[in-house]
């Protein structure tokens, strides 16, 4: 992370590098800078980052002005970063970007722990601490958050840091007020009050604060002025905080509004201490129970999330901010629904506290539970009171006790989703990000400690997966262990096979949270509480990011249907998470508990999803080019998806594809041989999507690990494939040198093996690798070899790639004319086949070749119809044909559309992270501006 790095959204977004402020570009560019660090450290992906610019509409090019956009703030961001090396700052991650900034340096999350910071200290009694901490907050702003930047993400982001803003002003003057000082409030409130002149709560304030300081006369008129507001404005009264605001007033008493009696009940647990993060949840709960119209407290909120995500702490903390809303007082009980090997508490127990806890002796609680609620009910009228209901089981733990009167408040935590009861509001807490787990480490075990080892406090907070819970206990551990750095238990934690002994002090074990809400499965009343059960133990044998339904279906044997309600039923639970599209995750420690429950037969159901994968794989590739030759053997035994269009197959291989990676790896690092194997027919199956797609990275990853499952199989004829396609992926990544000898291995054993038509294809990729190299002379005689070898064994395929790579030799040579006759022969036998692959890229190299004859105009049209039909299979659109368009504009003279192809061509270049293709395309973007400012100096 840099430390150097500051970014500011409080006003117009700025960023400073060790205090020198630099330009962060057009405003949509600093939109995608805002979504980065809001918060900070969290991973962003394309979807979201459309989302956020657009909205639901979002324009064809959207993806591509994104990658622009990152580009701009990569270049922005690391001015010296040297072309073909990767953003140390602005890095690609599991599908999307991670800006690495540290989050005190990004100005609305410094202002949002200081907030945080301040209500913990007012609750504390802390009043002149919490009254630093506001001011020290509120200096941070420099006008309109986010000033200039449009978009729906921002828009939002806006509306929180605003809310949250006057969440801070109004506990800094209720802190002036308590002091003594209501005079130094009125000022700042009268300016709020008249720019929010329907916020009830800031009116209320600015009467009490002048009432206080003598000025009656005006308070009088300030409530007038409210009133009148609210009727003409909405049509209502003013609220009950309002009301009694002006009753202080005529009555001249400085007291407080309202004074509760001794006997009011005060149940809520004290806050922890090292709360953190949050800010948004507590804002939206404040809000729900504690609203600033009349309109009367939500009857009932949930909060829901997984084991250890710290849904109680929440709860505490959002009871202890709206405390002042309840006058009657505030409730508590734990209802032990999933504390490991302690009865949860029955219905009838929890009347008994509800009703001892507002005052009824416990020999008038009645007997009967309905007889129970009914009093429970009849108590409560007239009553403002917060009841906080911790840890429910699930709906029948409570039901009874949830059609209260308005006025009266339920908050519910439950790792289980109780979004079917009346009046529910819910709330699903997710996991804590990068930065506010590194936050709540730091407090939990020091930060000198944390800060002395950032390496290691990473690798730390990642392994504890965002639960607090974990957390909590990695930081008494330390605690315990002085002579321990951050480093150490992180490393101990790095073994799977120890972490979940490891996330164990006293009473506190992520391992037991999570067996208490496994056991509730298991011991449920309902079918499909024991077909979840089942399903988990599977679920956590498959390492993979997601799945869906379908995946899911033939990992457990089941019907996708029954696989989908053992998901959700899962995902109620909030052992599982959806993740929106269908698709569901386990987290890390979920995973690793599940792994660890027994499982019969444990490899057939890997087996069931490698055959699916690897089958449909090669299924889909056929359907988006049947003229591709599938290398390695099929999986005729399992069952494959079934694509209807080439549009539906291309569609699943990328929704699919960080997941087809990932099972990858988990099979060929298996030690079985049945699943390594497997492993390798799915790796050989990607080949075709890897390069059109152009991911050569996962591409050399997955076959170096083919190789050697190969080499220890005794499988020549897939090291021959494997040293194929390895070299394939050096040459995608800019590295084609290093993938010879590759094609060198690959062709002795096609030789050896006596396979002459993987002698032909290797000799059309050492041309092509060659070609890569810009070794045109070596390429050519590889390339009249293939041609040879094509015709002597009758494989039209190879006949027109050996064509392509003479005429791409031939133009790499400077001899132009020699490469127009081959290119178009490929082309016309291209088309006769219908192989759109090769046709497109016999237009793409025929219009390098006529932009070089000196014919700009006949090179885009041979540009458009290569990109149409390259396009159309999937690829994405290379470097050097958005550099040859640049170009042919360029000697046209249509300098505007020369600029939109080279910029795009940069930003390309530098998402795939070629060295070679970025040197290229800052060239032309530099050759394109030269020939403007040329233009602008003669005109």
């Amino acid at each position: 992370m840099s430390d150097s790095l500051s970014i500011g959204l409080l006003g117009p977004v700025t960023g400073a590098r060790d205090g020198v402020a630099f330009d962060l570009g057009p405003a949509r560019q600093q939109a995608v800078l805002v979504m980065l660090v809001s918060p900070p450290g969290r991973v962003v992906t394309m979807d979201q980052l459309v989302e956020g610019l657009w909205g639901e509409k979002p324009p064809a090019s959207a993806g591509q002005s994104v990658y622009t956009y990152v580009a701009g703030l990569r270049r922005t961001l690391e001015p010296g970063r040297r072309p073909g090396e990767r953003s140390r700052l602005l890095i690609s991650k599991a599908g999307g970007y991670q800006l690495l900034v540290e989050p005190h340096k990004v100005d609305a999350f410094a202002f949002s722990e200081l907030v945080n910071a301040a209500l913990r200290a007012r609750g504390t009694g802390a009043l002149e601490e919490a009254l630093r901490l506001f001011d020290e907050g509120l200096g941070l702003w420099r006008g309109v958050a986010l000033s200039g930047v449009t978009g729906p993400f921002a828009e939002t982001e806006r509306a929180v840091l605003d809310e949250l803003r006057l969440v801070a002003f109004e506990g800094r003057s209720e802190l002036l007020l308590q002091q003594g000082r209501a005079g130094e409030a009125i000022a700042t409130l009268r300016e709020l009050a008249a720019r929010h002149p329907l916020r009830e709560r800031l009116h209320e304030l600015l009467i009490l604060a002048l009432s206080r300081s003598g000025r009656q006369a005006e308070a009088l008129r300030a409530y007038e002025d409210v009133r009148v507001s609210l009727a003409e404005e909405l049509g209502i009264d003013p609220g009950q905080g309002l009301r009694e605001a002006h009753r202080v007033v005529l009555a001249g008493d400085r007291a407080s509004v309202r004074v509760a009696a001794e006997t009011v009940p005060r149940q809520l647990p004290r806050e922890l201490i090292g709360f953190v993060g949050r800010a948004q949840e507590t804002v939206r709960l404040a809000a729900l129970l504690a609203p600033r119209d009349d309109v009367p407290p939500h009857p009932l909120v949930v909060i829901s999330g997984p084991p250890g995500v710290g849904k109680s702490a929440l709860a505490v903390r959002v009871a202890h901010a709206v405390r002042d809303r309840f006058p009657d007082g505030q409730l508590y009980v734990s209802l032990r629904g999933s504390t490991p090997n302690v009865p949860r508490l029955s219905a009838h127990g929890l009347a008994g506290r509800l009703l001892r806890g507002i005052g009824t002796p416990r020999e008038d609680v009645p007997a009967e539970l309905d007889e129970a609620a009914a009093m429970w009910r009849s108590r409560l009228h007239g009553r403002n009171l917060l009841v906080v209901l911790d840890d429910a089981s699930g709906l029948d733990q409570i039901r009874p006790f949830l059609s209260t009167p308005l006025g009266v408040s339920v908050l519910v935590t439950s790792r289980e989703s109780l979004n079917v009861g009346d009046d529910c509001v819910q709330l699903r807490l997710g996991r804590l990000s990068e930065a506010e787990a590194t936050t709540m480490l730091s407090k939990l075990a020091g930060d000198g400690r944390v800060g002395a080892d950032p390496a290691g406090t990473s690798t730390l907070v990642r392994l504890c997966d965002g639960l607090p819970l974990a957390l909590r206990i990695a930081g008494a551990r330390l605690a315990d262990h002085p002579e321990w750095t951050v480093g150490t238990l992180g490393r101990r934690l790095a073994d799977q096979r120890r972490r979940l002994h490891e996330l164990a002090a006293g009473d506190l074990a992520v391992r037991s949270s999570l067996a208490a809400s496994y056991d509730g499965l298991i011991g449920g009343s309902r079918p499909v509480d024991r077909l979840a059960a089942g399903a988990l133990p599977l679920l956590g044998r498959l390492h993979v990011p997601d799945m869906t339904a379908d995946v899911a279906a033939v990992l457990l044997d089941r019907t996708p249907d029954e696989a989908r309600r053992a998901l959700d039923r899962l995902a109620e639970a909030n052992l599982i998470e959806r993740t929106g599209d269908g698709r569901h995750q386990l987290h890390d420690l979920v995973r690793l508990f599940a792994g660890d429950l027994p499982v019969r037969d444990p490899e057939k159901p890997l087996l069931r999803v490698l055959g699916y994968f690897a089958a449909s794989a090669r299924q889909a590739n056929v359907v988006i080019d049947p003229h591709r030759v599938q290398l390695g053997r099929p999986v005729d035994e399992a069952t494959s998806r079934a694509f209807a269009t080439p549009e539906e197959a291309l569609a699943w291989l990328r929704a699919e594809e960080h997941v087809l990676n990932a099972v990858a790896v988990q099979a060929l690092s298996s030690p079985d041989d049945g699943i390594a194997e497997l492993g390798v027919r799915l790796t050989f199956a990607l080949l075709w999507h890897q390069q059109r797609s152009h991911e050569g990275h996962d591409m050399l990853t997955l076959n170096t690990m083919a190789l050697r499952v190969c080499e220890r199989l005794g499988d020549d004829a897939g090291a021959q494939i494997a040293h194929g396609h390895i070299a394939n992926g050096l040459r995608l990544t800019g590295r084609p040198e290093e993938g010879i000898p590759h094609l060198e291995a690959e062709l002795a054993i096609a030789r050896r093996l006596g396979d002459g038509f993987g002698q032909m294809r290797v000799l059309g990729n050492l041309s092509n690798a060659y070609v890569a190299r810009q070794r045109y002379e070596e390429a050519l005689p590889h390339a009249e070899q293939q041609l040879a070898v094509a015709r002597q064994i009758g494989s039209e395929v190879g006949v027109r790639f050996a064509c392509l790579m003479l005429g791409t030799a031939r133009q790499g040579m400077g001899h132009h004319a020699q490469a127009r006759a081959p290119l178009e022969r490929a082309l016309a036998a291209a088309r006769q086949s219908g192989d759109t692959t090769h046709e497109g890229h016999a237009h793409v190299v025929l219009s390098q070749v006529m932009l070089d004859l000196g014919d700009p105009e006949l090179s885009l049209e041979h540009m458009s119809e290569g990109m149409k039909l390259l396009g159309g299979t999937g690829y994405r659109f290379m470097v050097e044909c958005l550099i040859t368009m640049s170009r042919a504009c360029r000697m046209l003279g249509r300098l505007d559309e020369a600029l939109s192809h080279a910029t795009e061509a940069v930003a390309n270049a530098e998402s795939g992270g070629n060295a070679l293709w970025e040197r290229r395309a800052d060239a032309e973007l530099a050759a394109v501006r030269a020939a403007m400012g040329a233009a602008e100096r003669e005109a």
